[in-house]
């Protein structure tokens, strides 16, 4: 179990680490207390919905298509290669501290929507939950359920975690210091997953 879990959980967590728009979402709900609860739910359930899909059906799919997971790990690996760079990029150049509107909350129905669009509209979280995420779950035979339920559950940890501990992480991003720091671990994190996935470390 933990063989699979925990790397299914470490992996998981740093494809969702780095603060992209539906992060920052959560993030400025969080800051406002305003569907937090709702807000986080639907992201994680969300990703639970992509990483199952991906660990599911990603290995019936590679075992009629034998090249297939290879060209995706490969064109993972190189994903996260340009991601990391990304990162590295914002971190030497500096980022802006968050900024958080002065508008009102909104309604609950207009929240989540707009959370469904940050998420599923998206086309970058296919690619780590169905495609990165599967594929990787194909190196542990009858463990993959296990790294599967690593990565949903570190979605779950991370969404609630941000959500509802906004108001402790406002004093610290409210300097653009915070945010190169963010993006240089990012950084360090994808490109350490991309040598994996290249050397099946």
């Amino acid at each position: 179990m933990t063989a699979a879990f925990f790397p299914g959980f470490a992996l998981g967590f740093s494809l969702i680490l780095a603060i992209g728009a539906q992060n920052a979402f959560v993030l400025r709900q969080g800051l406002r207390r305003a569907h937090v609860f709702a807000v986080c739910l639907t992201c994680a359930l969300s990703d639970a919905v992509l990483i199952t899909l991906g660990v599911t059906s990603f290995a019936a799919v590679a075992e009629a298509l034998p090249w297939l997971e290879p060209a995706f790990r490969y064109g993972g690996a190189a994903f996260l290669i340009v991601y990391g760079a990304r990162a590295f990029l914002a971190a030497w150049r500096g980022a802006d501290a968050l900024q958080v509107g002065r508008s009102g909350a909104g309604s609950l129905r207009a929240t989540v929507l707009t959370c469904l669009a940050l998420t599923w509209l998206n086309p970058h979280v296919y690619l780590d939950t169905v495609m990165l995420l599967g594929s990787v779950s194909t190196q542990y035979g009858d463990g993959a359920a296990w790294f599967g339920a690593g990565a949903v559950a570190s979605s779950f940890v991370f969404f609630f975690g941000l959500g509802y501990g906004a108001r402790l992480l406002a004093p610290f991003f409210a300097r653009p210091r915070a945010w190169q720091i963010l993006d240089l671990l990012v950084g360090l994190v994808m490109w350490a997953i991309a040598a994996k996935l290249i050397f099946l470390l």
